[in-house]
């Protein structure tokens, strides 16, 4: 299996420099990664130094809590894929979903599927460590129906990562046609074997290098 085009390598840490990002990109080029996936800021030079590599620019919105304004996540969105992202993550607004304000979490997500469509792939991080299983099936479900391509486990900032229990009941419940992005605790072959097994297509880790080096 070639993880390596599942691999979303992954830099998201609030102190990452440019000499981090380097680093990022040239591993990305050398194993060929789907994408990397880097804060806002970064996009522009990520995108710059990737052209003509394969690679995809990926990106973050309203992370890592979601809580911002819809449309503060549009603009977010727009400017990113102006900077030259093809592929952004966007965090859900956990405790709307938490009091079944469906309507706004629908809104929320196509807000940013909106601002992306035709333009970049959107990818909906429902943070799966704070909601229950119910809550989880609802989110995916609101996804799906604001038209976003993928949903995604985790942030990696929460209380927990990607668990493949979750990933299995993320697939069940979007079916073949959407994505299923694990993300959050992803760092070895076996971890990354098992979320594939459970029907993940994509991988969110900052060791896809191991991962793809065995």
């Amino acid at each position: 299996m070639d993880f390596a085009k599942m691999i979303d390598h992954t830099l998201l840490k609030t102190e990452a420099q440019k000499a981090d990002l380097d680093k990022l990109l040239k591993e990305a080029k050398e194993y060929q990664f789907a994408s990397v996936c880097v804060s806002p800021i970064w996009v522009s030079y990520a995108a710059e130094k990737l052209k003509g590599t394969g690679v995809k620019t990926c990106t973050v919105i309203g992370f890592p809590q979601g809580a911002t304004p819809s449309e503060v996540k549009a603009f977010e969105a727009k400017t990113a894929i102006e900077d030259g992202a093809e592929e952004v993550d966007m965090v859900i607004p956990v405790g709307r979903l938490k009091d079944q304000d469906y309507d706004y979490v629908r809104a929320d997500i196509k807000s940013v599927v909106d601002a992306a469509k035709g333009k970049a792939l959107t990818k909906v991080i429902i943070e799966t460590c704070l909601l229950t299983d119910e809550e989880k099936r609802i989110a995916c479900r609101l996804a799906q129906e604001a038209g976003a391509d993928f949903v995604k486990t985790s942030t990696g900032f929460s209380t927990g990562g990607a668990v493949a229990d979750d990933v299995r009941l993320m697939r069940e419940t979007v079916g073949e046609k959407m994505g299923v992005k694990a993300s959050g605790g992803v760092r070895s072959r076996v971890d990354a074997e098992e979320m594939v097994a459970a029907g993940a297509t994509r991988l969110g880790t900052s060791s896809g290098v191991k991962i793809v080096a065995g």
